[in-house]
């Protein structure tokens, strides 16, 4: 490209808010660029979302194998996991998507340019790759940098203490692995590996594991841990860590722990490295992150930010959503956005999906609510598959039924949580749900009956005698 080539919009950060920004944008006919430092797809495609559900589907692949005499079916010899296959399936994976967002971005006429962006005013950057420089200039900018694994510098530094990034990488199975943070990345790395035969501790200095659930599902999955006996120690920070070449120890309340290794997955930091906002005028919090108004603006006018640099939810879907609403504002479009019903997905086994509030925020804020619980145990759909741990929860409004949260623990539950989003984005009531007919035999039933169940009109469930 020429040098102080002028754009209408540039997108900084090809992850999966940047990339679905400069495509929905340069399908329109505004020319746009887009700046990556690395590779298509950001965290999520390289070393998130993507690496870790696929290294996960192996699991699940071998978990089934090893239980394949619970469905008469018969296999000789040994069952092991092949690590380097495992690897190298998932890194064929990753660079076919990468490919494939390539294309779109070709065809959507984007011009891609590789380096490292740095403000130089509010409509201006300076883009860095290798020994080359180039400027170029934009009407607009939609700051997609994303953020990254954040080791506090408390912790010693040791090729045993590792992030998420690492670990997606690591050449061997561990023996052993202590988890810092029983949030979501760690339970997810947790449940990876218990299966693959690591012994698995988690420490979380919160009174329970993945602590923003709601509450069921939280006692839910600690018990499905320790079945596979990974070892869980909550209300305790992790204290005198000590790591060198061979291992990590600590201890945790009056618990001494060690391992080989230690996932440290306490949070996630911004990531503005070389990006120089000041110079622009952008405004940046404590923490380093860029807010953002409900149009996806920072306090400077032509500028934007989305996904996790902005410092709200951070999930590729809602990167995404936000990189629609930003590129129509960026285009003259007026959009806002509603993060109230985004949903949330936990690769654990079993599965965990979420969307609303929780049972104990509604307690807490004296909300009135009925509850409708269904167990996968009574689920024809879910006995054939043989994976009947866990539940459909919902939460609805006392005073008009309106549906308020729904909790889904259990096979396939990731998928199964976008009709609650649905249902609850169209202000569906319990009792619709519960009369809407659903298909059988299937997991989806679990959401009729579960919504039955709020109105004790659950049919597969045995009505409590009352005295």
């Amino acid at each position: 490209m020429e040098n102080n080539e002028q754009f209408d919009i540039c997108v900084i950060g090809a992850g999966p808010g940047g990339y679905v920004a400069a495509i929905h944008a340069g399908r329109t006919g505004a020319k746009v660029a887009l700046v990556e430092k690395d590779y298509f797809g950001g965290t999520c495609l390289n070393v998130g979302c993507i690496p870790t559900k696929t290294l996960i589907a192996s699991t699940e692949a071998l978990h089934t194998a090893k239980h394949a005499g619970d469905f008469g079916i018969k296999i000789e010899g040994s069952i092991e996991a092949d690590w380097e296959a495992i690897q190298g399936r998932k890194d064929n994976i990753v660079t076919r998507l990468r490919g494939g967002i390539g294309n779109l971005l070709k065809n959507a006429n984007v011009e891609v340019i590789r380096g490292t962006a740095e403000f130089t005013s509010d409509s201006s950057i300076k883009v860095t790759y290798e020994q080359n420089e180039i400027n170029l200039n934009s009407k607009k900018f939609i700051i997609a940098t994303g953020s990254k694994p954040a080791i506090p510098g408390f912790i010693p530094r040791s090729s045993r203490v590792i992030d998420s990034t690492d670990l997606l990488a690591i050449q061997e199975i561990p023996k052993s692995l202590l988890v810092l943070g029983g949030g979501v990345i760690g339970c997810e790395f947790a449940s990876l590996f218990a299966e693959l035969g690591t012994q698995v501790t988690i420490v979380e200095m919160l009174p329970n594991i993945l602590p923003e659930q709601d509450i069921d599902v939280s006692k839910q999955i600690t018990r499905e841990f320790k079945k596979r006996k990974v070892k869980i120690i909550t209300g305790n920070a992790l204290q005198d860590i000590k790591a060198d070449e061979s291992g990590v120890s600590g201890i945790a309340g009056k618990k001494a722990v060690s391992a080989d290794y230690m996932l440290v997955s306490i949070g996630r930091s911004a990531m503005t490295d070389g990006l120089k906002p000041e110079e622009a005028g952008i405004t940046v919090n404590e923490r380093g992150f860029i807010p953002v108004n409900n149009k996806c603006e920072t306090n400077i006018p032509n500028i934007y930010a989305i996904g996790d640099i902005s410092g709200g939810i951070q999930l590729a879907h809602w990167a995404s959503a936000m990189g629609l609403c930003a590129a129509d504002n960026a285009l003259g479009i007026e959009t806002e956005y509603d993060d109230s019903l985004v949903p949330g997905c936990i690769f654990t086994a079993p599965e965990i999906g979420c969307v609303g509030v929780t049972q104990q925020y509604c307690e807490k804020n004296e909300i009135p609510i009925k509850v409708g619980k269904f167990p996968f145990s009574a689920l024809g759909k879910a006995m054939a598959i043989n994976e009947i741990a866990g539940f459909c929860k919902i939460i609805a409004s006392a005073e008009d039924d309106r549906i308020l949260g729904v909790h889904i623990i259990g096979p396939h539950a990731t998928d199964l949580i976008s009709e609650a989003v649905t249902a609850m984005s169209l202000g569906a009531t319990a009792e619709e749900v519960g009369n809407a007919v659903h298909a059988h035999p299937t997991l989806g039933e679990s959401m009729m009956e579960a919504a039955h169940a709020v109105h004790e009109k659950c049919i597969h469930m045995p009505v409590i005698k009352k005295n």
